[in-house]
């Protein structure tokens, strides 16, 4: 059953493994013929000249598939996109990484690549708000934006020579606090248009990286560039004292019933990444609604009842949804 950890009874098994090949029926088939596991032939046309890339090997005249996965082809190129694997950075992509190290005039992120990512200074957004150009002051402050082991959230800039560059000019950027960070493998993660979410009935933020880290944490208003110009012109002696009190209160202090919602949500990932589900924003709040309305305890969602039983309703919703179309 995919591999599935988990302590299971006889009859839970059973429920899961039909639920499973419930869920392999109603999946599409329109990539079926391009699906080709370890030793499986890939039909070619030799007379073409083909380009034999990753995941295929040339056996006795024919081109085999050596990874599980999807064939591609790109004019005569032939290759395997494997299903499991690690991540690969496109431009555009939105990543959560944390950062491993402060170097000059940039810092080095983990983004769950085989590289460590680079964050220029010139590439993100000053605390200020002013668009300047960045002084030698400003390197040496580096550690007041962001230090060793803080959780950031930014965006892919693209390959240079130095290695994968991230960018981070927008304030839905930044550095991350008053959550969790989970960790997914990343082909869950699917690519879409928005990985930024406000569970507004929850006051929680979800943000799903590409690369397989998942934030969930408390929603944090984005600030007010008047408001912080007035505050800046104000009496310095006030400033210093207020900042520092209310700093303090704002960052260590998140209510109850918040931090219950952003563990269930979390949980709800989890339970997500062990049935190996597609990690969506629907699925999520599916799960939440479903562990509340059962009156479940939160440690009580990495059950295996409620595992199967997410498997169970994940398959009853692509079936509604099949009939709608």
């Amino acid at each position: 059953m995919r591999g599935i950890q988990l302590p299971l009874s006889q009859t839970q098994k059973v429920r899961l493994q039909k639920t499973l090949e419930q869920l392999e029926s109603l999946s599409s088939k329109v990539n079926s013929d391009a699906s080709v596991i370890i030793a499986d032939s890939i039909p070619v046309n030799h007379e073409d000249g083909v380009l034999k890339g990753h995941g295929t090997a040339d056996l006795n005249g024919e081109v085999v598939a050596t990874v599980c996965g999807v064939v591609e082809r790109v004019n005569k190129l032939v290759y395997v996109r494997s299903l499991r694997s690690r991540y690969k950075p496109e431009v555009g992509d939105i990543v959560i990484g944390r950062v491993a190290e402060v170097a000059q005039k940039r810092w080095r992120l983990d983004i769950n690549f085989n590289q460590d990512a680079v964050l220029m200074l010139s590439s993100m957004n000053m605390p200020d708000g002013v668009q300047r150009r960045r002084t030698a002051l400003d390197e040496l402050n580096m550690r007041c934006i962001f230090e060793e082991n803080d959780v950031v959230c930014a965006e892919v800039r693209g390959f240079q020579h130095d290695g994968l560059h991230l960018q981070a000019r927008s304030r839905k950027y930044g550095k991350l606090y008053r959550g969790q960070l989970l960790t997914v493998p990343p082909y869950l993660v699917k690519r879409q248009k928005q990985h930024f979410h406000h569970l507004e009935e929850f006051g929680i933020d979800l943000i799903l990286g590409c690369n397989g880290f998942i934030w969930v944490g408390e929603h944090i208003e984005a600030k007010d560039d008047m408001v912080e110009d007035q505050v800046s012109q104000s009496d310095p002696q006030v400033l210093l004292h207020n900042s520092a009190s209310l700093e303090e209160q704002e960052r260590n202090y998140t209510i109850l019933e918040t931090r219950k919602y952003i563990c269930r949500a979390a949980n709800a990932v989890r339970v997500l990444s062990i049935l190996g589900f597609n990690i969506t924003l629907e699925i999520i709040k599916g799960i939440i609604d479903l562990s509340l309305s059962m009156n479940l305890d939160i440690h009580e969602m990495l059950g295996s009842e409620f595992c199967v039983l997410v498997a169970e309703k994940e398959a009853e919703r692509r079936s509604s949804n099949k009939k709608k179309r």
